[in-house]
């Protein structure tokens, strides 16, 4: 596919598609999940301004640093009037998303350290593993990984009382 004019008011999903690396099929979940937008012409083919490139770049960037789908939305939708985000913006929403990042750093750290004696060893230390979960006694807390998988907030409330 050519590259579209500069002038162009409006893309194709083909060519926001191949202009921001992403997949038709992510382009159209995102829509689904109004974090972009597109117009329909008369023959049912969508149509996106220009400046999606940049909100499907915000999307992906936000993405890559591990920020929920969920979160890039609401950040999205807070924007005035819809408009895409600009330096302004992601200054303020990366502060806003400084602390769960923080988070999830530590939670990285603590994983790779816990799990530093597991990679190649096969289980043969199941007594001291972070993974092990005798009897299912963690399964009255909740679902998942729960040593693992804590929930920053939840934890912080758990100290308060």
């Amino acid at each position: 596919m050519t590259k579209p004019p500069h002038t162009a008011t409006e893309l194709s999903v083909g060519q926001v598609a191949e202009r921001s690396g992403v997949a038709v099929s992510a382009l159209h979940f995102y829509e689904e999940k109004g974090l972009i937008r597109s117009r329909r012409t008369t023959g049912n083919q969508r149509r996106y301004t220009r400046d999606t490139l940049r909100r499907v770049a915000f999307i992906r960037v936000a993405q890559r640093v591990g920020i929920p789908l969920r979160m890039v939305g609401e950040a999205l939708a807070g924007l005035p009037d819809g408009r895409t985000p600009d330096r302004g913006d992601w200054a303020r929403l990366s502060e806003q998303w400084r602390a769960e990042l923080d988070v999830r750093i530590d939670q990285l750290v603590e994983l790779r350290d816990n799990l530093a004696d597991c990679i190649g060893c096969g289980c043969l230390s199941l007594d001291r593993c972070i993974l092990r979960n005798r009897d299912d006694v963690l399964g009255d807390e909740g679902y998942g990984p729960r040593r693992l998988l804590v929930d920053p907030l939840a934890e912080e409330t758990r100290r308060a009382l």
